[in-house]
């Protein structure tokens, strides 16, 4: 059995923190870019750009 001493430091658990870290930044920005996207294609319907609108659902698959 592995010791640990209170003091010393902790290197599985320093990487483990920076890939939870990682993973919750790369979700927080997935959602952001997806609300965006969701704004721009709310804006295209308003103002009937189908071109734009067609894009930016393409783009919005692409990262859902």
């Amino acid at each position: 059995m592995e010791k640990k001493l209170l003091n010393s430091p902790q290197h599985s658990d320093e990487h483990t923190d920076t890939v939870v870290a990682e993973m919750f930044l790369n979700h927080v920005l997935i959602e952001f870019k997806r609300e965006k996207i969701r704004k721009e294609i709310d804006q295209t319907l308003q103002e009937g750009n189908k071109e734009l609108f067609l894009k930016l659902t393409e783009e919005l698959k692409k990262i859902s």
